[in-house]
């Protein structure tokens, strides 16, 4: 690969959407800084701008045009030249086509095809013409690529790509591929060399990862990877996403008897009425989701839920909304992504005439809003008094003198940083905070003890 109009180059990358997308933005990183580049923080320091796009929203498109607009009015590049990237799902929906829209852009890469991401910036600065690369190639190439982690002690790791779930509302399926799985040991070795490394938390990422190894072992293997995981010595393991279909037994019984994984579970519902649970091609009823949760308490009783809700479906009614407050309000989640329901072009649901009126939607929204309020406040107040060990991150972003940490649920922590210590001595420390205030989103108190 000859890369030889980048060495020297900067580059700034901005990221939207899940942690699938925040890690192929640590491999682009990673592949760049091994052709000689160096990471600025601002657009206007850079020879180089891309952006790893999310299409799961209507808002992203717009967002991206925005942002690639806004790159026309940056001063010069400090090279003379920059080159404008875009890349993600967006760029494999929709190819070559984005150029009729943006018309700055110089490289368009897809998902399946960040491997190649320097040859292609190279080309551009070369040839000066738009180079773009969409095609299909194995999706876990990108796994081998060298990578830039912003944190130390913390480390994505992804145990597959793909999903074969087609709910009819969603367009990952298309832009990501069907499953693939990675090899098992190759998985287990690279957690093993980052603990070597002094990662002290992983997650294992995947668009669902209970289905992990059924395209490689005719059967789900995600609970004997948790295990195998567990025994590399890592400290923390979260893992996302995760299809309530496909939450087997074996792999709750994992999360209760690995004492690595965290007691932290997303398990994605969408709605609690059976009715939009079909229409959604979801594959499980209401009745079966809360008979699931029921299974994973009994073993894991502390444990938080998480997950995500779309409001305004094709078609709910006022009665399948009920079910979705009640269902919310039975669960108690600790955390819930809500969104309204937004229209992606090529996928069953889009095809639903809806006359639902917006505000009337938005007023349900709203409603939803304060049940997950109400339940994240009620799931923290078990925390307090309690002395919980926090995983120090930085710095609150409102007063530099409060820590800010992750404590195995995944609840922020706030503490005052303990006089005499430096907030960099203190990241990628686990401190035990002892607990006096807990409020919806975060829990704050004191540290005690010294720092591990």
């Amino acid at each position: 690969m000859q890369t030889s109009n980048l060495f020297g180059k900067t580059y700034f990358i901005r990221t939207f959407g899940c942690q699938m997308n925040m890690h192929d933005s640590e491999r682009v990183s990673g592949l760049l800084d091994s052709c000689g580049c160096l990471e600025v923080a601002q657009p206007e320091d850079a020879d180089i701008v891309i952006f790893m796009t999310c299409c799961v929203r209507e808002a992203a498109d717009t967002r991206l045009y925005g942002q690639c607009s806004s790159c026309k009015s940056l001063p010069p590049a400090p090279s003379g030249k920059r080159v404008i990237a875009v890349g993600g799902c967006i760029a494999q929906r929709d190819g070559a086509g984005l150029l009729t829209n943006l018309d700055n852009v110089d490289v368009i890469f897809g998902t399946h095809s960040i491997t190649h991401v320097a040859e292609l910036i190279d080309r551009a600065f070369a040839e000066g013409s738009s180079q773009v690369l969409c095609e299909e190639s194995d999706p876990c190439a990108a796994t081998s690529m060298p990578w830039h982690r912003a944190e130390s002690y913390r480390a994505w790791v992804p145990i597959m790509t793909g999903c074969n779930n087609f709910c009819s509302y969603c367009i990952v399926p298309y832009v990501r591929g069907r499953e693939k799985s990675r090899q098992f040991e190759e998985i287990v070795d690279e957690v093993t060399g980052l603990v070597r490394m002094g990662v002290r938390e992983i997650t294992l990422l995947g668009q669902n990862v209970n289905s992990y190894g059924r395209d490689l072992f005719g059967e789900p293997r995600f609970a004997e990877l948790l295990r195998a995981v567990g025994d590399t010595g890592v400290e923390r393991i979260f893992f996302t996403s995760s299809h309530p279909k496909d939450l087997l037994p074996q792999t709750i019984d994992a999360m209760a008897e690995v004492p690595a994984v965290m007691p932290q579970l997303h398990l994605a519902v969408q709605s609690g009425s059976s009715r939009i649970l079909k229409l959604m091609n979801r594959r499980y009823t209401r009745e079966q989701y809360l008979d699931l949760i029921d299974r994973v308490r009994d073993r894991i009783p502390d444990i938080a839920l998480s997950t995500d809700i779309i409001v305004g479906f094709p078609g709910e009614t006022e009665e399948d909304f009920e079910q979705t407050l009640s269902l919310a309000e039975q669960v108690g989640y600790a955390q819930a992504f809500t969104f309204i329901y937004s229209k992606r072009a090529g996928t069953p649901a889009a095809e639903i005439d809806d006359p639902t009126p917006r505000d009337v939607i938005l007023e349900r929204f709203n409603r939803l809003v304060k049940v997950i309020e109400d339940s994240a406040y009620a799931f923290n107040q078990h925390d307090l008094n309690a002395v919980v060990p926090a995983l120090v991150e930085g710095t609150s972003k409102k007063d530099p003198s409060i820590l800010l940490g992750k404590s195995p649920k995944n609840q922020t922590v706030h503490a005052p940083i303990p006089q005499g210590v430096s907030i960099e001595d203190l990241v990628g420390k686990i401190v035990d905070v002892k607990v006096d205030r807990a409020r919806t989103w975060y829990l704050s108190g004191t540290v005690i003890g010294s720092s591990r």
